[in-house]
């Protein structure tokens, strides 16, 4: 019996230690082909104190694709750390921000609102569970006791605790040769035509649980906690929606309301807020049924957006 037991033993020592080894590949691959996560942003971001730090879900990221956040800074003259993610609501946000002034300083938050993210778990809690966003965030024990702080005390899924520790997603990853690039960027350059079914559907995408008030209400109240944590430390919060098609803008469920109910908590607490939503309506300046490609986002960079940050904010 003691021979088997033994034997039992340096089988599962034997198989840690593989699995040590590939969790290993895993991560240093995760590392080599890194690019738009934020914690990944993060770990590599070479200035310790940045003049904006910008949050927000996908309308956010073109921001950052190709050479335009190098851009914005050679035309601004500041340094520009964009950690917006794909489908990222406030709690996610709050996340990312959290992690990132435990090591950074940022003067600045340019937070860009979405309504759609005010009002799912999807974008929010069941964003923490995301693979495609836990195989491409770096292994850090920061990370690891936040998250188990967000799974005691947040509403999220204990599994995505498990899963980023055991490194399931990261090894289990069949793009992990791939670079770390949100879909998106590959069309950037492209010119949109519109389709008539295309943003029904994109609708449905992004409001799975329709509108509710005591969603928005719950994610109001995460907002209003990433304000009040930029302000802890002494950053200026300034928030702003992109803008959108008018096929799109007139679809999105319950606008005004959400558009009211966000400047009555902005202006509550003294923010700026800037809404750009309807200043483009040109189709051929997105890549898609919302998203500007490049020459409508150098157009809004150059028009509005430039100021903002020139100006701080105000």
């Amino acid at each position: 019996m003691k021979s088997l037991g033994k034997s039992a033993l340096l089988f599962i020592v034997i198989g840690l230690a593989l699995y040590a080894g590939v969790y290993y590949a895993a991560e240093r691959l995760m590392v080599q082909t890194g690019r738009s996560n934020p914690f990944f942003k993060i770990a590599k971001a070479q200035d310790s104190t940045v003049d904006w730090v910008i949050l927000g879900a996908s309308h956010a990221m073109p921001l950052d694709f190709a050479d335009f956040n190098a851009q914005m800074e050679r035309e601004t003259k500041l340094k520009i750390l964009n950690l917006a993610a794909p489908g990222a609501g406030p709690l996610y946000n709050r996340f990312v921000l959290e992690h990132f002034l435990h090591t950074h300083r940022a003067r600045n938050l340019l937070y860009v609102v979405d309504s759609f993210a005010f009002y799912s778990r999807t974008w929010n809690e069941e964003r923490f569970t995301d693979a495609k966003l836990l195989r491409r965030t770096p292994l850090e024990p920061a990370i690891a006791w936040r998250l188990c702080d967000y799974a005691r005390h947040e509403g999220v899924d204990g599994r995505a605790v498990l899963d980023y520790v055991s490194g399931f997603s990261k090894i289990n990853n069949r793009e992990r040769f791939q670079r770390d690039v949100w879909e998106g960027e590959a069309q950037f350059e492209r010119a949109y035509r519109p389709a008539s079914n295309a943003v029904k559907k994109r609708i449905d995408y992004l409001y799975p649980d329709q509108t509710s008030p005591a969603a928005l209400a719950r994610y109001l109240d995460e907002f209003s906690a990433i304000i009040a944590l930029a302000r802890k430390v002494g950053v200026k919060v300034v928030v702003i929606k992109m803008p959108v098609p008018p096929r799109f803008y007139m679809q999105l469920p319950e606008e005004a309301g959400f558009d009211a109910a966000i400047l009555r908590l902005l202006t509550a607490r003294g923010v700026s807020f800037h809404d750009y939503s309807e200043t483009t309506d040109d189709p051929g300046l997105y890549f898609d049924t919302d998203h500007l490609n490049r020459a409508g986002l150098t157009a809004f960079f150059l028009r509005d957006l430039k100021p903002v940050l020139g100006s701080g904010g105000g």
